[in-house]
C-alpha cells in the first residue's frame, strides 16, 4: 500500500489478481483475516509512479490532471 493517507499505507499484501471493477483498475489481495479486498491499483505499487508525482519529488501532492479535473469543476460552479 503507497496512498500517502491510508491506513494500511506501508502495509504488505500478498497479490491475487488485477481487475476491472466498477470502471477502475483494481488489486485484489487478502487481508490479515483471509477476507478478498480490492483497493484502486494507483494505491500501491502495481502502477508505476506518475512521471508528475515523481519529478515533483514531494513538492506537490497534486496530479496534473487531477487539478485540471478540480479547475473544470470550478468553472462549472459559476453562476
Amino acid at each position: 500500500m503507497t496512498h500517502p493517507f491510508h491506513p494500511l499505507r506501508g502495509r504488505e499484501f500478498e497479490f491475487v489478481a488485477r481487475r476491472s471493477n466498477w470502471g477502475e483498475d483494481r488489486v485484489c489481495f487478502h487481508d490479515e483475516r483471509g477476507e478478498l479486498k480490492s483497493l484502486p491499483a494507483a494505491w500501491t505499487d502495481v502502477v508505476e509512479p506518475d512521471p508528475f508525482v515523481v519529478m515533483a519529488a514531494g513538492r506537490s501532492p497534486f496530479r496534473i490532471q487531477d487539478l485540471l479535473a478540480l479547475a473544470d469543476v470550478l468553472v462549472n460552479l459559476r453562476p
